[in-house]
């Protein structure tokens, strides 16, 4: 058996670079490349795509990435594993052998699928299963009737199985992000799947490259830091048999790996730290170690984990409404005064009342607190959006849209192609099913047509788990008594941050550029601050966590996201600019503790 193994990824989500493949065959040597394809929405649009073509259903990308790259995967012997397969993965899969042939390339290819119990919702309920959402607690059958896509997330477990076939591209349905990386781990060191440490250790290794080049110098805090992202790197996990890994990249690529670039991907859409959980265990990163080795390496090790929960997670989503937006550019002078005007103009417009409608007065500020905004600005675009059940309401607000230029005040201009048409409002069901009646299913296809098949159910596993307390322990904060003079800063000056999305919940993780400074932000920063600085943004409580081994908090915004997903009217819906937001935030802080930072005096 191996003692070592380098699982390279090659993609974060559906419209990734594709030549990233491509330059990680080629950039050195590597086992395993793994992509990730599926946003929590994007079954629904390839269950809808398969509607209209039966042939389709699935990530196409992939395939234009397999068409350039196949010989080379053959070449150097390197096993690709991918959740593109989508909602049609056994479809895929015989184009990639119809492909191979087309090479007169040798192949097997693995399908991983069962995942999708959307045609099964009435039979599982009927069996006991609830199916109540996990965020609301709303009750299931008041949108049964209009789900239209429903996948249990699958870990990796049918996916080990489709290696010990020998399969060398897999491709899988809605297998989670992390699954995919853990299970050539799984594969080659013969790791049991009840060893919850190991499992975690591989759990977060996926975690950490899941996002491609995010964990590279893509989205970085301070991103003036990297010198080259025209030939950004995407990550490489070289992991131990023992479970620790190294964080790294490519020689001679762009981008950067370093203790920051690790901290800000591992706080990215984080909920409790002590409670990441996956069909494959719990892993716990208020455990994780983090050491720079320099040269684009950072050491990563005394992970621990939990045992695997009882139940799954289906990823529902059910035709809710429609929506539309549309823009017009505003011009100085009085810029800021005139687009009031015109929206007050707009909105009298429209006698209906709305389901929701949103103003984003975009070029002032308007994704970002109000405390923040900056006023005048030579140009904004005014962008309005409405969402409601009628779509004749949402049919009207497109046609009272291109009525404003002839009727208002000057310097305005159309940006949008014609009325805004009303869109399909396809909202997010997130769900919780017993793993006992999960069947996950593995179809193993070969260019010389031999087919293989097997069914994998998942039944608890005997947890004699007992978890040491006493090593997992809080040791106690000194409190520190800070004398001398104080001095203004941004949040940004003493912490680097990053935010993600989990449905209508946002997620910031703020770091301590220091340990000493995360001493003090712990008293500091707390949730109320937090709550008053986005007043009117989030409308939820917002929760915190310590994380004392990363030196940050994590903090959790409900009712943030204007519903989340495609529900949401907002700009930005996924919360990305939020932590950006937040590092603005006008501080006091000891001017002893502004020393600790690398670079201030």
């Amino acid at each position: 058996m191996k003692q070592k193994i380098r699982i390279g990824n090659a993609g974060g989500y559906w419209g990734d670079d594709l030549a990233a493949m491509k330059r990680q065959l080629t950039g050195g040597p590597l086992d395993y490349i793994t992509m990730d394809f599926l946003a929590e929405i994007t079954m629904s649009i390839l269950q809808r795509q398969r509607a209209k073509n039966p042939e389709l259903g699935y990530a196409v990308d992939f395939l234009d990435q397999l068409a350039e790259c196949l010989p080379l995967i053959r070449k150097k012997n390197v096993r690709v594993i991918s959740n593109a397969g989508g909602i049609n993965p056994i479809g895929m899969a015989r184009k990639i052998i119809e492909m191979a042939q087309s090479m007169n390339l040798d192949l097997k290819v693995g399908v991983v699928y069962g995942d999708n119990i959307v045609d099964q919702l009435y039979e599982l309920s009927a069996a006991g299963e609830r199916f109540t959402n996990m965020e609301t607690n709303k009750d299931f059958f008041k949108v049964r009737s209009r789900i239209s896509s429903a996948n249990i997330y699958l870990g990796a477990e049918p996916v080990v199985k489709a290696l010990d076939a020998g399969c060398q591209i897999i491709v899988t349905g809605r297998v989670t992000d992390t699954g995919i990386t853990l299970a050539p781990m799984i594969h080659e060191f013969g790791w049991v799947m009840d060893d919850w440490d190991k499992m975690a250790s591989g759990i977060i290794a996926g975690h950490m490259i899941e996002c491609g080049a995010q964990a590279t110098g893509g989205n970085i805090t301070d991103w003036d830091d990297v010198k080259d992202y025209d030939n950004i790197g995407y990550p490489i996990v070289e992991m131990e048999r023992s479970g620790s890994f190294v964080l790294t990249k490519h020689p001679k690529t762009g981008g950067m790996v370093s203790e920051k670039t690790a901290k800000e991907q591992l706080v990215y859409e984080m909920g409790d730290p002590s409670n990441y959980i996956t069909p494959d265990g719990v892993a716990r990163f208020d455990t994780v170690q983090l050491e720079d080795l320099g040269k684009d390496r950072v050491r990563v090790s005394g992970i621990k984990g939990r045992p695997e929960p009882d139940f799954l997670k289906v990823s529902m989503s059910y035709e809710d409404g429609w929506k539309a937006s549309g823009a017009v550019l505003v011009s100085g002078p009085d810029t800021y005064r005139k687009a009031e005007i015109i929206a007050d103009i707009f909105w009298n417009k429209l006698k209906h009342k709305y389901e929701a409608k949103r103003t984003s007065m975009i070029g002032s500020g308007s994704i970002w607190p109000e405390k923040l905004s900056k006023g005048e600005s030579n140009e904004i675009l005014l962008r309005f959006g409405v969402r409601d059940k009628d779509v004749r309401k949402v049919r009207d607000f497109g046609k009272a849209l291109s009525t404003l230029i002839l009727s208002g005040p000057a310097g305005m201009a159309v940006t949008t192609g014609g009325r805004p048409k009303p869109q399909l409002v396809v909202a997010y069901w997130p769900a919780l099913m017993h793993r006992s009646r999960v069947k996950a299913k593995v179809l193993i296809l070969g260019t010389s047509g031999e087919e293989d098949f097997h069914e994998i159910t998942f039944p608890i596993r005997v947890q004699s788990f007992k978890e040491d307390a006493g090593a997992l322990a809080k040791a106690k904060r000194p409190v520190t008594k800070y004398t001398g003079k104080s001095v203004s800063a941004k949040l940004q000056d003493i912490c680097y941050a990053r935010s993600g999305d989990k449905g209508d919940t946002c997620n910031i993780g703020v770091l301590a550029r220091s340990p000493q400074i995360y001493d003090w932000l712990v008293g500091f920063l707390t949730t109320d601050k937090v709550r008053k600085f986005f007043a009117g943004i989030t409308f939820g409580k917002v929760v915190r966590y310590e994380l004392d081994n990363l030196h940050g908090l994590n903090f959790l915004l409900e009712e943030t996201l204007g519903g989340g997903g495609t529900k949401s009217l907002m700009i930005d819906p996924q919360g990305k600019t939020l932590a950006q937001a937040l590092l603005q935030m006008s501080v006091r802080v000891p001017a002893s503790l502004l020393k600790t930072v690398e670079g201030k005096k």
